[in-house]
C-alpha cells in the first residue's frame, strides 16, 4: 500500500486546514440555534432606562413617509370614523406630532410679533423693531404642554386602571388631533367676534370628537370609563379657547393700533384747524 492510498481513506473532516463537507443534525441544529438567539438579541429593544435616553431608541417612530402623514392628517380631519388606532397600530409615528405642534406654536407667536411689528412701524418708525420672546413662551408652554402632559395623564391613569393603553400612540393620536387648529389660526385673524366664536368652536368640536370617539373605540370593553372620554373631550375644547384668545391678543394689538392712528390723525387734524383760525384772526386784525 502506497503513501497516497493511505491518506485517502482518512475522513477529510481530520485533515489539517480542510472543511467538513458534512455536519450532523445536531451541529447543524446547534449553529442555528446560536444564530437565532444572537440576532434576536440584536432586535431586541432595550427595556431598561437606559434605553430612554438612547436616540436609536425612538428612530422607529419616525420611519414615515409623506404619503403615511398626509393620509393621516386627512383622517383628523373626519372624527366620525373612531379608526385612527386601526391605522396607526402598526406603525404609531411622533414626526407628526412634533411637526404640528410646532408649526403650531410658530403660527401663533408669529402673529402676535407681526402685530407688534405693525404696530411699531405706524406709531414711531424711527426706533428699531424687537422681537417678543412672551409669544413663544405662551404659545411653547400651551400647546407642547397640552400635547404631552395630556397623553401622559391619560395613559398613567389607564394603567392605573388595568388597561393595556399605549403612550406612543396616545402622543400620536393627540398629536394629529391639533392639525386642524393650523387653518383655524389663520380664520381667528378676521376682526368679527362672532365669526371667531363660529370657527373656534367648529373647529374645537371637530378635534374634540376626533379624541373622544378614537378614545372611546380604544378602551372599549375595559370599563365604564365614560367621564374620561367626556373629561378628553373637555380638555380638547379648553385648548381651542386657549388658541383663540392667543389670537385675539395679536387681534386686539392690532386694534389699538388703528384707534391711535385715527386719534393722532384727528389730534393733527385739530391743530392744524385751530392754527389757521388763529391765522385767519391775527390777519383780520392787521
Amino acid at each position: 500500500m502506497d503513501e497516497s492510498s493511505s491518506y485517502s481513506n482518512l475522513p477529510t473532516s481530520h485533515l489539517l486546514g480542510s472543511v467538513p463537507s458534512v455536519i450532523n443534525e445536531e451541529q447543524k441544529a446547534s449553529y442555528s440555534g446560536a444564530f437565532f438567539v444572537e440576532k434576536s438579541l440584536e432586535q431586541q429593544p432595550p427595556n431598561n432606562w437606559k434605553g430612554v435616553f438612547s436616540i436609536s431608541s425612538y428612530t422607529q417612530y419616525f420611519n414615515v413617509d409623506t404619503d403615511v402623514v398626509i393620509n393621516r392628517l386627512i383622517s383628523s380631519f373626519y372624527p366620525t370614523g373612531g379608526d385612527f388606532f386601526s391605522k396607526i397600530d402598526a406603525n404609531p409615528d411622533l414626526y407628526g406630532h412634533i411637526w404640528i405642534t410646532t408649526t403650531l406654536v410658530f403660527m401663533l407667536s408669529s402673529f402676535g410679533n407681526f402685530a407688534t411689528y405693525l404696530m411699531q412701524k405706524h406709531t414711531d418708525g424711527t426706533t428699531s423693531w424687537s422681537f417678543d420672546v412672551g409669544y413663544v413662551n405662551v404659545a411653547a408652554s400651551g400647546i407642547y404642554g397640552y400635547a404631552i402632559v395630556v397623553p401622559l395623564a391619560f395613559y398613567f391613569l389607564l394603567q392605573y386602571l388595568g388597561s393595556n393603553a399605549s403612550l406612543v400612540r396616545f402622543w400620536c393620536m393627540w398629536g394629529y388631533s391639533l392639525s386642524i387648529f393650523i387653518p383655524t389660526a389663520f380664520l381667528l385673524l378676521i376682526p368679527v367676534e362672532f365669526l371667531r366664536w363660529m370657527i373656534i368652536l367648529i373647529a374645537g368640536t371637530a378635534s374634540a370628537c376626533f379624541v373622544y370617539l378614537n378614545l372611546r373605540s380604544y378602551i372599549e370593553g375595559v370599563n365604564d370609563l365614560t367621564i374620561m372620554v367626556v373629561a378628553a373631550f373637555l380638555l380638547q375644547m379648553a385648548l381651542a379657547i386657549f388658541i383663540k384668545e392667543l389670537c385675539k391678543m395679536s387681534l386686539v394689538r392690532v386694534k389699538s393700533l388703528s384707534k391711535k392712528s385715527l386719534l393722532c390723525v384727528s389730534f393733527g387734524i385739530r391743530c392744524l384747524a385751530s392754527f389757521s383760525n388763529i391765522e385767519t384772526c391775527n390777519r383780520s386784525e392787521i
